[in-house]
C-alpha cells in the first residue's frame, strides 16, 4: 500500500470533499477517487458516505484516520531525520530510447553534483509514466509528448527532438533526392510498439495525408530495431 494513498485519504477527510482534496494535492479528481477506492479494496470497508452535499467518514474511516495520522507523522519524522544526513532517492520514469541515449550524461552530472543521491531510472510506457507521476510513484517523468495529456501535472518542454527516417543504403527510397510523404505509401516499416508516442504522431500525419502504413516488424526496444 502506498503512503500517498493515506495522505490523500487524510486530505479528503479533512476537507470532506474529493474535489477540494484534489485541488489541494494538485491531482485530477479521478486520481483521488481511484486512490480512495484502492484503500477501500485493501481494507474491505467503505471509508466515506454521503452526508447532505458533502462527505463524512464512516466508523471504519474514523478508525483508519487515527492510524493514518500516526503513520504519516512517522513518515515525515523519518524524512526529516534522513534529509539531515543527506542522500535520498530520485525516481525517474522514462521511455527506453531516452533512458539509453539521452539520460546517461545527465545522470552522470547529477551523481557528481549530489554524491549521496540515489537515482532510480525506470523505463516504462508513456501512459504508465503519466499515471505513476500523478500518483507519486515516480518523482518525475521524461518522455516524448507533443501535447500534454494530463492538465493536472506540470509539463516542462526541454527541447524539440527530430524524427529521422532510417533505411538501408540500397533501399528504393534512396532514388529520391527529397523523400515526401507520398513516397512512403506501402513501404514496409520496422516500428516501435503501438503505445509509443512518436509512432502515434507519425501514424496521425500519414493518416491525414491518406498514406497507408504497412508494418513488417514491431519491436519494443530501440536497440533491437537498430
Amino acid at each position: 500500500m502506498e503512503l500517498i494513498y493515506l495522505q490523500t485519504f487524510k486530505e479528503v477527510a479533512d476537507r470532506q470533499s474529493f474535489t477540494k482534496a484534489a485541488e489541494e494535492l494538485g491531482y485530477a479528481q479521478s486520481s483521488v477517487t481511484t486512490q480512495i477506492q484502492k484503500l477501500e479494496k485493501e481494507y474491505g470497508v467503505k471509508l466515506f458516505e454521503r452526508y447532505g452535499k458533502g462527505l463524512r467518514l464512516t466508523k471504519s474511516g474514523e478508525e483508519l484516520l487515527k492510524y493514518a495520522v500516526q503513520m504519516l507523522d512517522l513518515f515525515q519524522q523519518s524524512k526529516e531525520k534522513l534529509t539531515k544526513q543527506g542522500g535520498g532517492t530520485l525516481s525517474i520514469g522514462t521511455i527506453d530510447s531516452l533512458a539509453a541515449y539521452f539520460l546517461p550524461p545527465v545522470v552522470h552530472r547529477l551523481r557528481h553534483q549530489y554524491e549521496d543521491l540515489s537515482i532510480r531510472l525506470q523505463p516504462d510506457r508513456e501512459d504508465r509514466i503519466v499515471s505513476k507521476v500523478r500518483e507519486g510513484e515516480y518523482d518525475m517523468g521524461l518522455m516524448l509528448e507533443h501535447n500534454p495529456s494530463d492538465s493536472s501535472l506540470k509539463w516542462i518542454r526541454i527541447r524539440e527532438e527530430p524524427l529521422l527516417l532510417v533505411a538501408h543504403p540500397n533501399h528504393p527510397l534512396h532514388v529520391h533526392p527529397v523523400i515526401k510523404l507520398e513516397h512512403l505509401a506501402d513501404v514496409e516499416w520496422i516500428m516501435t510498439e503501438d503505445s509509443c508516442n512518436y509512432r502515434i504522431m507519425l501514424e496521425k500525419v500519414l493518416r491525414a495525408r491518406g498514406v497507408p502504413l504497412r508494418i513488417g516488424l514491431e519491436l519494443g526496444n530501440p536497440e533491437a530495431i537498430k
